[in-house]
């Protein structure tokens, strides 16, 4: 994350400038259920950034606080940027029996859950949503997923580059407005790293669940899931949930399996006497 300005000569903190942490506990300690690390910028005069990272005990959403302050004697009209990286290589530990997507993802309320593929970036193919009102981003993989989540209803840019040899980036550009000599100027984010955990992701942003992808089998994949999510509250083991869950669909598809059985059997039956007849 860092800033970026559209004014020609002026420079502003971005991902690659020097930053000092604050001396601060650096360990959440027993009793504690959050911890904040700062770190400032140590350029001298123009525009200082600071950024506090808020961990919470238990928790893989990570609070993003981004702090401007206007030392210089011109105005300037900074937006911050919101970024995730990533090569384009497949998730190791990946099977090549089944295919689940790997790579950036942006949603919007207008154009909902898109997926952006690594060589439609690098061929300059800008197919999904550019700007909005709302929306978040993200970079997905195999069981995990790390995303950017901004609140409220705020003008926004999504964009997506390759920034290197098989290195690609998505990033959120937000215009934070005028900031006049001495001024300050504060913004919040969430960084979510963690497991797609489908229950908990849905209830972090509309559509954050959808980065975890089924693909073709969503249709079924979906209330399986959720059957085995019910069964899992009851049972408290994954193991033995998925046994229930085999047990319960051997008992739906029970009368459709006898009925298949019965038949094979009459076939078995008839078998003898075309053998006779012949």
């Amino acid at each position: 994350s860092g800033l970026i300005t559209a004014q020609p000569g002026v420079t502003l903190p971005n991902h690659w400038t020097a930053m000092k942490r604050v001396e601060r506990p650096t360990t959440l300690v027993a009793g504690s259920n959050d911890l904040a690390v700062r770190f400032e910028s140590v350029g001298d005069g123009g525009v200082a950034l600071a950024k506090t990272y808020t961990f919470s005990r238990g928790s893989y959403q990570i609070g993003v606080k981004h702090e401007l302050t206007n030392n210089g004697a011109a105005t300037v009209t900074p937006q911050l940027y919101l970024g995730l990286e990533r090569d384009g290589n497949p998730a190791r530990g990946e099977s090549k029996w089944y295919f689940t997507f790997t790579g950036p993802a942006v949603y919007t309320e207008a154009k909902k859950y898109e997926k952006i593929d690594f060589k439609d970036i690098e061929n300059g193919k800008i197919a999904h949503a550019t700007s909005a009102n709302d929306g978040w981003i993200a970079m997905v993989q195999h069981y995990f997923a790390s995303a950017w989540l901004v609140p409220g209803n705020t003008q926004r840019e999504f964009r997506t580059a390759k920034v290197a040899d098989n290195h690609f980036t998505v990033a959120m550009v937000l215009p934070l407005g005028e900031l006049a000599p001495g001024a300050s100027k504060a913004h919040e984010a969430t960084l979510f790293a963690g497991p797609q955990e489908e229950n908990k992701l849905e209830t972090m942003a509309p559509g954050l669940d959808l980065v975890k992808d089924y693909g073709w089998f969503t249709v079924l994949a979906k209330p399986l899931y959720w059957v085995l999510d019910q069964l899992h509250k009851v049972l408290g083991n994954w193991g033995w949930s998925i046994v229930a869950l085999v047990v319960l669909l051997k008992i739906a598809f029970y009368w459709l399996n006898a009925s298949a059985y019965r038949s094979m059997g009459k076939m078995k039956a008839l078998a003898p006497r075309i053998t006779d007849m012949r």
